[in-house]
């Protein structure tokens, strides 16, 4: 293919794996002081799915890239980059779990590596494929967000056990000459002057592994609750307007708006600011939790799975996690319909 022909990049497939354990908010009752009727209310979560105890990050990053890589018509041998979101690695932190994903899958000697931006790592990964597809670098880039939150959640704390989940889910992208396939655009950004709002203080070069880690528990995710939704909602509703604006998109002819699956809450007031209807608002947060950087392909897998993602259909994404990060992303689905 010679440098005069224009390479767009296009969302080609989607799959997605769910672990088999569920845990309902009756369970956590028995583990902590909350209650059903709370979760709901705060957070419009129901249920959360939990990975096997000998099931990793790598192995369900792997089951859901395989269900894409089939669903674009693929073989292992046509992808010639691994992307995978995720802050619950197999190893903090190498080897990368991009690695594992892809030895996991036959990729061979294909370059492959991590992006660490949590909730917001599969669509921060997208704009990393998008760049590489554009400039011609490669032609099939298999991306996967996955997670095993519960291997950071501390299950004596209310204030974050009830909120995540684990699962994976992953997207091939790949060069198109049409442009009716293209990715419209992407925005990405951060701000790590408010580090503190969502973090995992060990282990790593602040807090090395030690006894005190262990005891206080440093290891667990952390989180500032309310300022954290209220910084959410006012940044996720900036960044897609803008995204919108820049487009010349207007918001109600958009079939699919799919919103990182962190709260019910946060999805509403975005929802409602963007003045978008229900059949609009994709929702998955009452049966999976927020399962971070899984969360959006996941969502995109349950509209697919269920027919309502059709080819040719526009999608707006958008994002928000700790970094803190937050990304927008408008693409139409350049896949089959199922």
């Amino acid at each position: 293919m010679s440098h005069a022909t224009p390479h767009y990049a296009s969302f080609r497939s989607i799959g997605a794996y769910v672990p088999e354990k569920v845990l309902t908010n009756a369970d956590l009752e028995k583990m902590v002081d909350t209650s059903d009727e709370w979760i709901v209310k705060r957070t419009g979560i129901k249920e959360r799915h939990i990975a096997a105890d000998d099931e990793a990050t790598s192995d369900m990053g792997a089951k859901a890239g395989q269900t894409a890589i089939e669903r674009a018509g693929l073989n292992a041998e046509d992808i010639d980059l691994v992307l995978c979101a995720t802050v619950t690695p197999d190893y903090f932190n190498m080897p990368s779990t991009a690695c594992i994903v892809s030895d996991k899958l036959g990729i061979k000697n294909v370059q492959a590596f991590d992006i660490s931006a949590a909730c917001s790592g599969f669509v921060y990964a997208l704009s990393v494929a998008k760049a590489f597809i554009e400039s011609g670098m490669k032609r099939n880039v298999l991306v996967v967000g996955a997670e095993k939150f519960s291997s950071i959640v501390d299950y004596t704390d209310r204030t974050t056990c009830i909120l995540f989940g684990d699962g994976a889910g992953a997207a091939v992208i790949s060069a198109t000459e049409n442009k009716d396939e293209a990715f419209v655009d992407i925005h990405a950004s951060a701000d790590g002057s408010y580090a503190d709002f969502l973090v995992t203080p060990a282990p790593g070069s602040v807090n090395p592994v030690s006894q005190k880690v262990i005891d206080e528990g440093l290891q667990y995710v952390q989180m500032k609750g309310n300022e954290t939704f209220k910084l959410a909602v006012k940044t996720l509703t900036k960044d897609v307007k803008e995204i919108l604006e820049k487009n010349n998109i207007s918001a109600e002819t958009i079939p699919h708006f799919v919103p990182h699956q962190a709260n019910y809450r946060i999805i509403k007031a975005v929802g409602d600011a963007l003045k978008m209807r229900e059949d609009q608002v994709v929702l998955t947060v009452h049966k999976y939790g927020n399962t971070s950087a899984a969360s959006i392909p996941m969502a995109i897998n349950d509209i697919w799975e269920s027919g309502r993602l059709r080819q040719g259909d526009m999608m707006l994404l958008d994002t928000f996690g700790g970094g803190l990060t937050w990304a927008s992303a408008l693409l139409p689905f350049a896949g089959k319909s199922l």
